[in-house]
């Protein structure tokens, strides 16, 4: 039987022995920015699965594999040690978010619940702000549950913007910062500035550029680069057909004119 919020261990606290990890949280959103971040991080860091969250909240569906079978929709947490200078960490990824307002507090308290078992002091969420144009060269804005946290991360070149973003930060990335508080933790969101529009790969690169730093983690970027690269060329070419789409419209308004 599902629960409305069914979290299931594959392995317990106890057993992974972590020492004051940090949860990073990157689920669909904006951009895919965090999903993007988190994924890479996981896979770069063959970092080991420790947990399975299935729910109500999430859409009615199953999703089909190449093979022909199918799994429900989950969110998993993610495991790693480290042997360096960097922390150990615990990585949050994901198929969707709540399709509900109700859910998407169920599953925030969720997540809260393991990151209290596995004693975890600080989180970072990850997510895209859209600004609806096309960005160049994306930056990291922030915002944090604590004054100090602000002046901390602004050493690292984040940009805490007055009113931005405005309306608000929606979903896990928002509510983990603010529930937060309510446990004692610490929390921070890094959002790369990003259109809005589609995957932003490169918003993604920005944005793990900032956590590294803040981590002192190394970690290859180069598929996240290579990413990257692929959609600044379909990226030109939407340019160039919008260009030549405004070129010929305004090519029509001239005719008009003499007629």
């Amino acid at each position: 039987m599902l629960k409305k919020v069914d979290i299931r261990f594959i392995k317990k606290p106890d057993e992974l022995k972590l020492k004051n990890p940090i949860l990073i949280e990157g689920l669909p959103g904006i951009g895919h920015v965090g999903k993007l971040v988190a994924d890479h991080l996981v896979k770069e860091l063959n970092a080991q699965l420790v947990v399975r969250i299935h729910s109500h909240y999430f859409p009615p569906q199953v999703i089909v594999l190449e093979n022909g079978t199918v799994r429900l929709p989950v969110n998993e947490v993610y495991a790693w040690k480290s042997n360096g200078a960097a922390p150990d960490l615990l990585i949050l990824v994901g198929d969707f978010q709540s399709i509900s307002s109700e859910g998407h507090f169920e599953l925030a308290n969720a997540y809260l619940e393991i990151a209290k078992l596995f004693e975890v002091k600080r989180i970072y969420t990850l997510g895209g702000y859209g600004v609806g144009r096309f960005v160049e060269e994306p930056y990291v804005i922030g915002a944090a549950n604590k004054y100090e946290l602000v002046e901390e991360m602004k050493k690292y070149g984040i940009r805490f913007e007055p009113g931005e973003p405005g309306g608000g930060i929606i979903g896990a990335a928002g509510l983990l910062l603010g529930m937060s508080m309510l446990e004692g933790i610490e929390a921070v969101c890094l959002m790369g500035v990003t259109s809005g529009y589609m995957v932003d790969p490169k918003s993604a690169k920005a944005v793990l550029d900032v956590l590294t730093k803040i981590l002192n983690l190394e970690v290859s970027k180069e598929a996240l680069e290579q990413r990257a690269k692929e959609m600044e060329k379909i990226i030109s070419q939407i340019k160039e057909m919008h260009e030549i789409t405004m070129q010929q419209w305004r090519s029509d308004e001239d005719l008009r004119y003499f007629r």
